[in-house]
């Protein structure tokens, strides 16, 4: 788990005496159909937090009928009640005011008529499963107990919880941001605006033979490491040659005659395994700001 990992590792590189999560489960009922019982299983103390968070994440947090960023953004019905749209997940999206109020009591299809491309997003974007709020409840718990197994004190928040330090203390909506902001906090002071972006890369396939898709084998043996010692995804210095000075890139492909391709911002170059010297062998994670 790449949770567990990176917690191992930052608590071998600075003493670490307690960590915070948010500790969120979305009833996924509710966010289906919000009218499911009575008054107060509608009307939970969360609902309204829980359903407008999910549906910001859900709509990447733009304005679903213009793309707008950095606006105030409103929960819009794509089929309007007054049409016999419902509170179903399904059937809202998340609008700037502006389009909010042009679109006003229209269907989203007659709002939406001279953007055809722009209507089969949102068409399609409504229709995605909770997924992610599945994978949410299904991790979360286990999560939790992996990190007290560490002996150390786990601080646990919702997200509404960091909604709020975040709007209260003026802080910018970023990921990195918000997960220094879980919990209770008086103050937040940030250090740096750079964060290390680490992305699980994954440490290659282990099917040894592929299949096609009668379940045949398609080809032969998968063919063995190239060239002992280097592997692809191993971060390097080019200290020699004509790409001399490069420092930290990544490598992306390893052939068996020892000549390398490596990325370079778009470009993709080939340096010798004899120009090059290792910084970070592949861990199976990717690094970059």
């Amino acid at each position: 788990m790449t949770v567990e990992t990176w917690v191992n590792r930052l608590c071998k590189l600075s003493p670490i005496s307690s960590l915070t999560m948010e500790l969120v489960k979305f009833d996924t009922q509710k966010i289906q159909n919000p009218e499911i019982s009575g008054v107060e299983y509608q009307k939970g103390e969360l609902f309204g937090d829980h359903v407008r968070e999910y549906l910001l994440e859900k709509w990447g947090r733009l304005s679903a009928d213009c793309g707008g960023i950095d606006t105030p953004l409103e929960v819009e019905h794509i089929v309007p009640r007054s049409k016999g749209g419902s509170n179903r997940v399904s059937n809202l999206a998340i609008a700037c005011h502006q389009c909010n109020q042009n679109k006003g009591a229209m269907d989203i299809r007659e709002f939406l008529e001279n953007k055809p491309s722009i209507l089969a997003h949102v068409l399609k974007v409504a229709k995605t499963p909770l997924k992610d709020a599945a994978a949410v409840n299904t991790t979360h718990t286990q999560i939790f107990e992996t990190l007290k197994a560490k002996g150390l004190r786990v601080i646990t928040g919702s997200g509404a919880g960091t909604k709020y330090n975040r709007c209260r203390l003026n802080l910018p909506k970023e990921h990195w941001i918000d997960a220094a902001g879980v919990g209770e906090i008086e103050k937040l002071t940030i250090f740096t605006s750079q964060p290390l972006v680490v992305t699980a890369m994954g440490h290659g396939c282990r099917q040894m033979v592929q299949m096609d898709k009668y379940g045949f084998p398609r080809i032969g043996d998968k063919a063995k490491k190239p060239v002992p010692g280097w592997k692809t995804g191993d971060i390097i210095n080019v200290v020699k040659g004509k790409n001399a000075g490069l420092k930290g890139v990544r490598i992306k492909t390893v052939r068996s005659k020892g000549n390398f391709d490596i990325r370079q911002g778009d470009k993709i170059l080939s340096v010798s395994r004899n120009h090059i010297q290792p910084v970070h062998r592949r861990d199976g994670y990717n690094y970059s700001f």
